[in-house]
């Protein structure tokens, strides 16, 4: 498994459109009216990746198994969610559960799609998403700190809410959290205000190579490390066509990467995540990890047993294991390292270890 992003965004501004072409389903009903999406969908999509698809001719695998991610499709936000308005409640209880938040932000002029405020504004869209989840961390943050419920968490944790709770009613950056407190702790408290955020700009097709107004002014403000511009639209027509018929619409319109494919280095950059590889004759396999991870604790990807019996790990670079076709040769001609506990996995490695039972 690789990671779990939760779509949001104010209602139809393309959330379950672009789920659906994600996931290349139509199992999101993407109708014109608000809180189409009631209970959230799951996509698990698999991260295709050339390297694997070589590893798996050269060790002759019988399977090949990509890692993944899932995507969510989160109903509607509206102004008022964290008072329960719309489906407030139950849209704040499903984004806790995710690693990023994919926020959809309509950058695009139509009659025919309902906006749910006045005119196209993708600033005032996203601050009302950001307020909404601000407030209902200052609601989860207040019980949590009541004298009954606070010898529930630990120091570290209670100090992460009350700094939080600091930042959020003096409106202080609260990405600044991210540099003072360590990030399981961060990741422990589910807070929706310091989860990891993609920004997708839902453009039309004339807007799709070079943006527009809304996109100039978005990317302006939040800048473009985290920003994709994408119609949802057209990624949707897309998985309408055959792999022929794909590379010749991609290449009419001038698109070079498929929206998964973009979405996917984007989300692995902004979670630290790497891949390493598993390969033999039964199969050959993918596996997320973040970076800087010891061997044991990629070992724990496969089977906790892997971990808790961990003695070493064959290690083999992809240069190396592709230039010298495998393992035999890759370990006869000095490729393959022997490490131990204190490796830190690196990406591409192809991997094989060694544990008691």
């Amino acid at each position: 498994m690789g990671f779990k992003c939760g779509i949001v965004g104010l209602p139809n501004v393309g959330k379950s459109t672009l789920f659906n072409a994600l996931t290349n389903s139509s199992k999101a009903q993407a109708e014109n009216f608000p809180f189409c999406t009631i209970d959230p969908n799951l996509g698990v999509v698999p991260v295709e990746d050339e390297r694997l698809d070589n590893l798996t001719n050269i060790s002759n695998s019988k399977k090949k198994i990509y890692t993944t991610i899932s995507f969510v499709d989160i109903a509607g936000l509206v102004q008022g969610a964290s008072k329960g308005e719309g489906l407030g409640n139950k849209f704040l209880s499903h984004i806790r559960e995710v690693d990023a938040i994919i926020h959809m932000i309509r950058c695009f002029d139509s009659d025919d799609i309902q906006n749910v405020n006045s005119g196209v504004d993708p600033i005032r869209d996203i601050e009302i998403i950001q307020t909404e989840m601000k407030l209902a961390d200052l609601e989860s943050i207040q019980k949590r700190l009541d004298k009954k419920n606070k010898k529930n968490f630990s120091k570290e944790q209670i100090q992460l809410l009350e700094t939080t709770l600091e930042y959020i009613n003096n409106d202080r950056n609260i990405e600044e959290i991210h540099k003072l407190h360590e990030k399981k702790e961060i990741e422990m408290s589910s807070l929706l205000s310091l989860k990891p955020n993609l920004y997708v700009c839902n453009v039309d097709e004339e807007s799709i190579l070079n943006g527009n107004q809304y996109t100039q002014k978005f990317i302006d403000k939040y800048g473009n490390q985290n920003t994709i511009v994408i119609s949802a639209e057209i990624e949707n027509q897309l998985n309408s066509l055959n792999d022929q018929e794909k590379i010749n619409y991609m290449k009419m319109l001038g698109i070079k990467d498929a929206g998964i494919k973009v979405l996917t280095k984007k989300g692995y950059n902004l979670l630290n995540l790497e891949t390493f590889f598993t390969s033999g004759p039964d199969e050959s396999r993918a596996w997320t990890i973040t970076k800087n991870c010891l061997a044991p604790k990629a070992a724990g990807k496969i089977h906790s047993d892997f971990e808790k019996g961990f003695i070493k790990v064959e290690t083999v670079s992809y240069h190396d294991f592709v230039s010298n076709n495998g393992w035999p040769n890759s370990k006869s001609n000095g490729k393959m390292r022997l490490e131990g506990k204190e490796y830190i996995v690196k990406d591409g490695d192809i991997l094989n270890f060694r544990f008691n039972n």
